[in-house]
């Protein structure tokens, strides 16, 4: 059984994990920062009837969040209400029976609704993560409760050194990658766009495609034939938000280095696809929004309610088994509960 990252809680920090740890710390900075420019109080709607939540699958998901406000870069066990990610009622089928994957942000939310997916098909897994050390032993946990191989990898994506050492170290620990799954984010509200500092762009730029670009090179060389790369993009990057000029950015640019990568690995038989998540209840939000909004998160979409990220894993399994989808390259799979998120 492969053994977490050495960077955890009790042991002397690496180089990588201080790097991480200052680059939380680099986040945190970045919050308080526009918490300030934003401490105007807003003028509250008037209150009104709002229409019942959708219901479409095997059991009934939250509707109403907490009204809860943590700080980046966001641990999964510090929310008040804990994202659904196990699906009880998914039964896995062999789809990615003895493949090896490589997950980004795979500590919490998607990533790990992901990783325990990935396991339950049959494929071992590395989880890449900031510093979130809790939530990542917690992942690794439940991935091997699903008997697969986990290993932890602790460090920030902005360094093409540790993207390089990430990979190589998943593909000791678990002897190759068959798939990539580029998810880790940075995301942080900021109303206007003078409020946009040049940091606050850069560690968004460079955390969100810059980090998708460098892990995509450092895993291709391990690549063959029927590998396959997915990309976490967002129904921003397509409808935009007014308030996330940053993030929606690099989501549009996701769904474009989705497209063109995939027609660039064509001749190789790598398949590259993305999925554009609508509202997803995950540590990213409460780690952005006041209190006051995150209580209300998902409501305005064409569910009212945030999906669970065991509603997203699935399309994940999908687009990664050559089971399912060896015919599919280049696509942005919205799944986004409607046709506007």
């Amino acid at each position: 059984m492969a053994t977490s990252s050495s960077s955890g809680t009790g042991k002397k920090a690496t180089g990588p994990a201080k790097k991480a740890a200052r680059a939380a710390d680099h986040q945190k900075d970045l919050q308080k920062a526009i918490e300030k420019k934003s401490s105007v109080p807003k003028a509250k709607k008037p209150a009104s009837e709002k229409p019942r939540a959708v219901q479409a699958g095997t059991r009934k998901q939250p509707v109403r969040m907490p009204a809860q406000h943590i700080d980046k870069p966001g641990n999964e066990h510090e929310l008040q209400l804990q994202p659904r990610y196990d699906a009880p009622d998914y039964k896995g089928s062999g789809k990615l029976a003895g493949m090896k994957a490589i997950i980004t942000g795979g500590d919490s939310g998607i990533g790990r609704a992901v990783a325990v997916l990935f396991a339950r098909e049959g494929a071992d897994v590395a989880v890449v993560y900031l510093s979130e050390h809790k939530d990542a032993k917690a992942t690794k946990a439940a991935v091997e409760a699903e008997g697969r191989n986990c290993v932890l990898i602790s460090g920030d994506v902005k360094d093409p050194a540790f993207c390089k050492r990430a990979v190589a170290r998943s593909v000791k620990a678990l002897g190759g990658v068959d798939v990539l799954v580029n998810n880790a984010a940075f995301q942080l509200h900021a109303d206007d766009l003078e409020n946009l500092s040049e940091e606050h762009l850069q560690e968004t730029l460079q955390t969100n495609i810059g980090g998708y670009f460098r892990m995509a090179k450092a895993a291709l060389p391990h690549l063959k034939k029927g590998s396959s790369i997915i990309n976490t993009g967002s129904e921003t990057g397509i409808f935009g938000h007014k308030s996330l000029l940053d993030y929606s950015a690099t989501k549009g640019a996701i769904h474009a280095f989705t497209q063109s990568l995939a027609s660039n690995l064509l001749e190789r038989g790598i398949r590259v696809n993305a999925v554009a998540p609508g509202p997803v209840w995950t540590p990213l939000n409460p780690a952005d929004k006041p209190a006051d909004e995150v209580g209300e998160f998902g409501r305005d979409s064409d569910m009212k309610r945030a999906a669970q990220p065991e509603e997203l894993s699935p399309a994940y399994v999908f687009l990664a088994s050559p089971v399912t989808a060896s015919y599919i390259s280049g696509i942005v799979l919205p799944v986004m509960g409607g046709p506007r998120g």
